[in-house]
């Protein structure tokens, strides 16, 4: 192999897939070997995760999955994606105008909830209790970051998020069963209970503090809690957008044309 070729070969590397006319394998598995062997869920672990999971793990990742396909349209990247829709392009483009909406501010709380559980972990680890621990890595977030603690709170589900308690009780049943070790239930739990605390009033754990949980417990780096939210988001992206071509409508914008936008005088717009 002459010098060029040998660098257009090793130009791109991969462990995720070896690709050969009329071979096709994934982390080692020949892709006839996995269809109709593994579930999705185990799918999307090997492929971030190169090995592939127990049926136990890839059903509590599955849950998490499941929880965070949809919020309804006012949710931005829901109603991004279905005024989208009416504006004449593909779904392929309309799923990928409403994933992009997936920021820190929406859609990134799972990730930086992630990172919160993990600080605590690493100060247990280094001796804390559970306690100083808790309030030690609220209280560091916070001086970094702000009051709003990512995981906690919802605009709409008051005092409760319905879906938190049935993922966390779903995790507390795998720790039962040795399928996680119940370690990131316990840390996110003394979370919600220390912010209540010092507000005075019982706050909500909500879907992205509930799936950060499942996360940890199942080993994902916090950076990949939020590309599984993208993953799972983008189901109700696809339900909304073609549900959205379905109904018609064209350049639809987020409130109906009779409501326009208050002006006001520069200088006063802030």
């Amino acid at each position: 192999m002459s010098k060029d070729a040998d660098a257009v070969r090793h130009w791109w590397r991969t462990a995720i897939i070896d690709m050969a006319p009329g071979r096709i394998a994934f982390r080692g598995h020949p892709i006839e070997d996995l269809i109709g062997s593994v579930s999705f869920g185990q799918m999307i672990w090997l492929m971030t995760r190169g090995d592939l999971p127990s049926p136990e793990q890839a059903a509590l990742l599955e849950c998490a999955l499941v929880a965070g396909v949809d919020h309804g349209p006012q949710a931005p990247s829901i109603a991004a994606a279905r005024m989208a829709a009416t504006c004449g392009i593909g779904l392929n483009n309309v799923m990928a105008t409403g994933v992009n909406m997936l920021g820190d501010v929406h859609g990134g709380a799972g990730e930086q909830c992630a990172e919160l559980y993990e600080d605590v972990a690493a100060r247990m680890d280094a001796g804390e209790g559970l306690r100083a621990a808790t309030r030690n890595g609220l209280g560091a977030w916070r001086e970094a970051n702000g009051k709003i603690v990512p995981g906690f709170g919802h605009r709409f589900h008051k005092p409760v998020d319905p879906r938190a308690p049935r993922l966390m009780k779903l995790v507390r049943e795998a720790a039962e069963a040795g399928t996680v070790s119940g370690r990131f239930a316990v840390i996110g739990e003394a979370l919600q209970s220390e912010i209540g605390r010092a507000r005075g009033a019982e706050i909500a754990m909500n879907i992205d503090g509930a799936t950060a949980v499942i996360f940890c417990e199942l080993g994902f780096p916090p950076p990949l809690s939020r590309g599984l939210f993208c993953l799972s988001r983008s189901v109700g992206v696809l339900a909304h957008g073609w549900e959205q071509m379905q109904q018609g409508g064209r350049n639809k914008g987020p409130m109906p044309p009779a409501y326009l936008p208050e002006y006001t005088p520069q200088g006063d717009n802030v």
